[in-house]
C-alpha cells in the first residue's frame, strides 16, 4: 500500500521556514559577533602595548634620573665650585673735605669668580654707599664715598686678596671687582653662566656667606667660637678664619618663584652676608646674583639675573 503523497504546497512552505530560521540564526550570530567586537575592541586599544609600556618605562627612569640629579645638586655645586666662591669684607665712608667722616661702616658679602681676575658680586657690596638713604643725601650734599679697604677671603686661602673697581651696573644691583693679583687666583675655576632662561618652578641651590663673618664664628668649633665670638665684625677675625682653613661658604637651597624681567625670586634663605653670592639652577650654571630678601617673607629672596651681569664683564675685561 503507498504512503500518501503530501502536497506540494506543505513541502515549499516547510522550505522557507528553514531558511527563515537560518537567516534569523544567521543575523542573530552577526548581531552577537558584532557585540563582542564592540565590547572587547576599546579594551584592546587601552591596553598599553610593549612598545608603549618602553616608551612609559623609559620616561619614567628618565623622570627618576633628573630627580635623584636635583637632589644631589647642592652639595655637587657647592664642592665643585667652592674654592671660587669668597668672602668680601671692607671699610668706606662718607664725609665732606677736611671735616671728620660722616659715615665710617664695614661693608660684608659674597663674590664668585666671573673670569679671569674678575669678581662677581652686588652693587651695593662693591659700592656700600648705593641704595643707603643716608649716605646718598649726603653725597647730594656734596659728600664724597670712598673706599678705604676691600678685600676678598676665598676658602683654603691663608690671605685675603685686594680688590679694585672694575664696572658696575647703572640699571641693577651687580657689580664686577677687579682681583689685584691674579696669581692667588690662578687655578680657581670661572662659574659657569646660564645661557638658557630660568623658569618659575624650577630647585635653585644659593651658595654664600650670610651673617658674614658672624655666621662662620658661629659655626666654628666651640674653643674658637669662644674666642672670637665678640670680635665678629673684625677683619683680625676673619684672618684668624683664614688662617684655620674656617673661610667656608654655605648653601641654601629652594624654588624660583618668579622671574619679573631682570628679577628673580625664590624661597632660598639668605641674609646680610650672603649678598653677591651665586643663584645655582638644577644644571650646576649660574641663573643670577642674589641680591636681597624681603623681611616677614619666607619666599622673598631677591637676585638679579646674569644676563644683566654679562655685559659688565665684557666691560671689565676691556679695562687695562
Amino acid at each position: 500500500m503507498s504512503e500518501p503523497e503530501l502536497p506540494k504546497e506543505s513541502s515549499e512552505v516547510s522550505d522557507t521556514w528553514q531558511q527563515a530560521v537560518q537567516a534569523v540564526l544567521g543575523a542573530v550570530l552577526l548581531a552577537g559577533a558584532l557585540a563582542m567586537f564592540h565590547y572587547y575592541a576599546p579594551v584592546t586599544a587601552e591596553t598599553p602595548q610593549p612598545d608603549d609600556l618602553h616608551k612609559q618605562l623609559q620616561q619614567l627612569s628618565q623622570e627618576v634620573a633628573q630627580l635623584e640629579q636635583q637632589q644631589a645638586m647642592p652639595a655637587l655645586v657647592l664642592n665643585r665650585y667652592r674654592g671660587s666662591i669668597g668672602y668680601i669684607f671692607g671699610i668706606y665712608q662718607v664725609g665732606f673735605a677736611n671735616q671728620p667722616a660722616s659715615i665710617r661702616a664695614r661693608v660684608s658679602g659674597t663674590g664668585f669668580i666671573a673670569g679671569e681676575g674678575l669678581l662677581a658680586t652686588n652693587r651695593h657690596v662693591a659700592e656700600p654707599w648705593y641704595g643707603d638713604v643716608e649716605a646718598e643725601a649726603l653725597i647730594q650734599k656734596g659728600a664724597t664715598a670712598m673706599l678705604e679697604s676691600l678685600v676678598v677671603f676665598f676658602p683654603g686661602s691663608l690671605t685675603p686678596v685686594n680688590l679694585t673697581p672694575g664696572a658696575v651696573s647703572s640699571t641693577g644691583d651687580l657689580a664686577v671687582l677687579r682681583i689685584e693679583d691674579k696669581e692667588a687666583v690662578r687655578g680657581l675655576l670661572v662659574l659657569p653662566l646660564a645661557k638658557g632662561i630660568a623658569s618659575p618652578g624650577e630647585l635653585v641651590t644659593v651658595i654664600g656667606y650670610p651673617m658674614g663673618i658672624a655666621g662662620m664664628v658661629a659655626k666654628s668649633p666651640n674653643g674658637i667660637y669662644k674666642r672670637l665670638a665678640y670680635r665678629h665684625n673684625d677683619i683680625t677675625a676673619a684672618s684668624e678664619l683664614a688662617a684655620l682653613s674656617l673661610i667656608r661658604p654655605s648653601t641654601t637651597c629652594g624654588h624660583l618663584g618668579d622671574v619679573v624681567g631682570d628679577k628673580l625670586i625664590y624661597d632660598a634663605p639668605t641674609a646680610h652676608g650672603g649678598s653677591g653670592g651665586p643663584v645655582f639652577n638644577s644644571n650646576a650654571e649660574v641663573i643670577g646674583v642674589n641680591s636681597a630678601y624681603i623681611d616677614g617673607f619666607s619666599g622673598g629672596t631677591l637676585g638679579v639675573s646674569v644676563d644683566v651681569l654679562r655685559p659688565l664683564i665684557k666691560v671689565a675685561q676691556k679695562k687695562p
